[in-house]
This record gives C-alpha cells, structure tokens and sequence, in this order.
C-alpha cells in the first residue's frame, strides 16, 4: 500500500467489492471485473487498484499490462477509465501514475477516458496512440422514446417500423449454443465487410466471465436467428461490442428493430447511456448515425511517460505501432 498524505492506493482481488466500486461511481464496463479476466485470459496482466481519501474510494483502475522487449519494458493501459468520483479525476490520476511509477515498471501508462474532457493532470500528455476509437455516439437514456426516436434520421425510424412487421422474434441469448449460431452470423459479417475475428473461444470467455454484464440479442425468423448484437453493460453505460446479420437479415432490414430492441431494453434496466461504440467512414457508421443527430468525441488517448525510451514508442517504431494494432485486435475492434 502506497500512502501519500491522505490519498491511499491499494489492491483489489474481490470480484464483487470492484464491481460494486465501478457501478457505484458510475464506470465504463471494460473497467469490470469480468472484462479484466477476459484479457487475462488472452494475453495481458491485469491490475486492480483502489484510490480512497480517508476511507472514502474516490477513484479505481483497472491495468491492463501487456510485455514489451526491453528497453520498452511493457505497455499499462487503462481502457475507458480510470472510475473516478466527480471531481476527483486530478487526483485520482496523480495516484495511479504514482503507483504504477513504483510498481509497474513500463515505457508508458496510457488512458483512453470516457469522457469528453482532457485529463486535467499534471505529467500526462495527448497520444495518437489510440486503441479504441474517441469520435462515436452516445445515446443519452434519460429522454423519452418519443425523443429518442425523433432525434433519429426519417428513414431509421422507417426501417424500425418496417423491420418490426416482418414477424421477427427478438430473444437474448445465454447459452453456448446460442453464442455459436451468432457466431456463424459474424463469421458471414466479416467477410463480407473483410476484418478479423478472434477465435470463438474469446467470445465464449465474454460471455461467461462477464456473466450478466454480457447482454446478447438476436432477431429470429421462423426459429433461425438472422441477425444479432453483443453488448457489455455497467450500471450507467451499455457498450456495444459486436453485432452483424446474414443475408435474410439483411433483406428484412433486422438491424433496425434488433438495435431499437437493445436501447430500450438498456432504457427500462435504468442504464443511462448507450455507446454504438466508434464512427468512421464507413456503412457500418452511417448506419448508426441514422440513430441519432449528433456524435460524440471523447478525449482519446493520454500517456504518463514512464521511462527515458517513451520518445521511442511515441514517435514512430515500428514494432510499436504494431503493438498497438495487436491490442486493437486483443480488444475485438
């Protein structure tokens, strides 16, 4: 435990106090538990760490470590986070960046925040370096469904009344079996739309070491699914992981009602914001922008250089950079 003045620093290996300390200050759910043991299980390190002021938990972060050759060291990154009490964020990353300075010997810690506003802390600096998308959508789950729908394109709102008259039955899925059936449905997504994916048992791991945190869709005609859409949920903050439709779906526009079919149901669990997760310029983004008449950018990537070999990973070795797109892939985008 490192103590400076009030400020107390320290580990956490319960997997209900830290899902509790996440949803109580209102965290991303790439800071819950289950989704450190899915990385865990694939390539990385994990760290919890608690930040309390006089007993008071102001703040937590959970590490993701990842091995560099030497002189790097390693990589320590904090996706959608740190979890931070409003008005605390200073302090909190003065915490961590000391912590990990004195225990997690690396080139940098990286933070992508969910938050639209720039780490005001001293040390940190903005990196190009990012792993999850900043430029997305959040969807603000206070409005009404009369207001949702009104701040969405004439013809999303058209595809979502189309959709929902072709007989489809919309379930969630909790089983293997399940898993596997949307599964042959990404596998289709992909290569049409020609990326990657991770074998299957990455996306078994989700599912079960996330628990109820993985919540998983999917339009059925006549019994056989024909489109679906994967979410991570915290308490304030459904993320969209994945999601894709075969041709049938494709045909009875399933995306539309599947998608509308999520928000809500996020709506009614009380959760507040719904992120599609990531705009470019691509059909996949457009189609998500027919949800809403605004987008959203978050801060981005922020470093804390850790050691005199940072300039090295910042500015352009090539292994560097293709460590980060090794984490991208790592992190299903």
């Amino acid at each position: 435990m490192y103590t400076k003045y009030m400020i107390e620093t320290t580990l956490c290996n319960e997997k209900s106090t830290w899902d509790n300390i996440v949803n109580t200050l209102g965290g991303h759910p790439l800071q819950l538990w289950g989704w450190g043991e899915v990385k865990s299980a694939h390539n990385w390190q994990i760290q919890r760490i608690i930040i309390t002021d006089d007993d008071e938990v102001i703040g937590a972060a959970q590490i993701l470590l990842r091995s560099l050759p030497k002189p790097l060291n390693r990589l320590c990154y904090i996706p959608r986070g740190p979890v931070c009490q409003q008005g605390r964020e200073a302090e909190v990353l003065a915490a961590i960046a000391d912590y990990t300075k004195r225990n997690l010997p690396c080139v940098a810690l990286t933070i992508e925040p969910d938050t639209e506003n720039p780490p005001q802390a001293k040390g940190w600096r903005h990196s190009k370096n990012t792993i999850l998308l900043p430029r997305t959508l959040i969807l603000d789950l206070s409005k009404t469904t009369d207001e949702l729908l009104s701040a969405m394109t004439k013809k999303t709102r058209q595809y979502i009344r189309k959709s929902s008259r072709t007989g489809l039955t919309i379930k969630q899925i909790k089983s293997h079996s399940g898993i596997a059936a949307c599964l042959d449905i990404y596998r289709q997504t992909a290569s049409r739309a020609g990326f990657a994916l991770h074998n299957d048992q990455y996306y078994y791991d989700i599912h079960d070491k996330l628990g109820k945190y993985s919540q998983i869709f999917a339009a059925y005609e006549d019994d056989k699914p024909v489109s679906f859409l994967w979410l991570a949920v915290s308490s304030q903050t459904s993320f969209e992981l994945y999601g894709g439709m075969n041709q049938r779906g494709q045909a009875l526009r399933a995306n539309y009602t599947l998608k509308w079919h999520a928000i809500t149901k996020c709506k009614e669990q009380g959760v507040e914001r719904y992120d599609l997760n990531g705009l470019l310029n691509d059909g996949i983004s457009n189609f998500k922008r027919g949800f809403a008449s605004h987008e959203d950018t978050l801060a981005g990537a922020y470093d804390y250089p850790m050691n005199a070999f940072y300039p090295v990973w910042n500015y352009g070795l090539p292994f560097a950079k293709k460590i980060v797109r090794g984490a991208k892939k790592l992190l299903g985008k």
